[in-house]
């Protein structure tokens, strides 16, 4: 089983291994970081022998928000890793925004990385930013390896990384698609966002309707289909959006889109005050029957990708109400609980949370052949996942740097175990062995 290369660094056995064609009983055998094997016979005695626990890819988190430097105090790399092995998450792509300076030149590019080196317990790479007047700076950074480039179509919610203008945005996914890049779009559109009024979650949600993410969403596949350009919406929470975007992909354009854990979980309903901010994201956790249908168009494979928009702030930003509070779910460390629990309850099984969780976002970030999935050449990036344990939510359990949670309380199935890097235990205890990683 060694074969040419000498004795493997690590063999583990489960009777239940998350393969890309489907779960059964196998041995992965790991030499040099990478998987060099896996056979289904037992083989020589592992190292590591699960037995009913099952064996995952680490999952890959391509919207996180990391904050530091320059808003260090709301999130770092140290903190933010950390949580992220705790659950599962062996791969992150940082946002470029809401560090300082945000990722929107290569010299602050150079700033993010020289912050990160050395603090990661997962391997992270970066995404650039696309904002007014920085379009001579796309093709530099995308040849200083940023994984794409996000924009706003409103308003961040930092005055440092605005939103783009139509015409702006257009003039900016021709340069990117000149040059096979991605844009990856924060989808509202303000002319149809007003204020939220009385500060509670009614108003609130009303503020931020599902025809603003449709508007918007439209306005890219537009752009999309003018310029070339690769086009990736995040945060998906407004189910209308699933029939535009699923008729653009049936005309072969190359749009595709990602939900969060909160609006799969979720719902209006299960806000229960002005005061619970914790619920508090843009755009909102919409009603149960919405909820339903973007599981719909992820069972279709409309909507790709789940990842957690991981969106943390100091405690006294999250004060107050929805009117006034930052917007934002903190949830790297519970993704995988909380979307396991929603997706058993509707029976799938865990190939399809492998799926949406990391084969999805691998394939989005261009790692697919060294991330997310569980194959020989592959990175040894392995979870051990109980599917069937079960915990309720005490924030203080929590890694990120402030634990506010909606989920606090909840109890959730599922719980990881351990979680390997490039074939050795994450010690999130011990010197961080995470690597800076650039687009392949």
């Amino acid at each position: 089983m060694s074969g040419e290369g000498g004795p493997p660094d690590l063999v583990i056995r489960s009777s239940r291994v998350v393969l890309p064609d489907g779960e059964r009983p196998a041995t992965v055998v790991v030499r040099d970081g990478r998987i060099a094997a896996i056979t289904e016979e037992a083989g020589q005695r592992p190292d590591v022998d699960l037995g009913e626990i099952a064996l995952l890819p680490g999952l890959v988190d391509t919207h996180v928000h990391i904050n530091e430097p320059g808003r260090t105090e709301w999130e770092g790399f140290a903190s933010a890793t950390r949580a992220a092995a705790t659950g599962g998450v062996t791969t992150l792509i940082d946002m470029p925004l809401n560090s300082l300076p945000p990722t929107t030149t290569p010299s602050a590019l150079a700033v993010k990385r020289d912050a990160a080196r050395g603090a990661v317990y997962v391997d992270v790479g970066f995404w650039g930013g696309a904002v007014p007047g920085n379009v001579p700076s796309l093709l530099p950074l995308h040849g200083a390896g940023v994984f794409g480039f996000k924009c706003f179509t409103s308003d961040s919610g930092v005055p440092e990384f605005p939103p783009l203008p139509y015409e702006a945005m257009r003039e900016a996914c021709a340069r990117i698609a000149a040059f096979d890049g991605l844009m990856i779009v924060h989808a509202e559109d303000p002319a149809t966002l007003s204020e939220p009024g009385d500060g509670g979650y009614p108003a609130f949600l009303a503020a931020r309707p599902p025809d603003a993410e449709r508007r918007a969403v439209e306005q890219v596949i537009a752009l999309v289909e003018e310029t070339g350009v690769r086009a990736h919406i995040l945060h998906l929470s407004a189910a209308a959006c699933v029939e535009p975007l699923a008729e653009a992909q049936s005309r072969g354009l190359p749009v595709t889109a990602e939900t969060c854990p909160h609006y799969l979980t979720l719902a209006a309903e299960d806000v229960p005050g002005s005061e619970s901010t914790a619920f508090k994201c843009c755009p909102p956790i919409r009603d149960a029957g919405n909820r339903e249908e973007l599981w719909q168009g992820l069972e279709n494979g409309v909507i790709s990708c789940v990842v957690t928009d991981h969106s943390p702030c100091t405690p006294e930003l999250k004060r107050g109400d929805f009117a006034t509070a930052w917007g934002g779910i903190s949830s790297i460390q519970l993704g995988l609980s909380a979307v396991w629990t929603a997706a058993r309850a509707r029976g799938h099984g865990l190939d399809a949370v492998v799926r949406w969780m990391a084969e999805g976002p691998a394939a989005l970030a261009g790692l697919h052949a060294r991330k997310g999935r569980i194959a020989v050449g592959a990175d040894a990036d392995l979870v051990a996942f109980d599917p069937d344990a079960t915990f309720v939510v005490d924030p203080s359990g929590l890694l990120h740097r402030h634990p506010h949670t909606p989920y606090a309380g909840r109890s959730l199935t599922g719980a990881v175990q351990t979680a390997w890097l490039r074939g050795q235990a994450i010690d999130i205890d011990g010197p961080p062995r995470g690597e800076l990683l650039d687009r392949p």
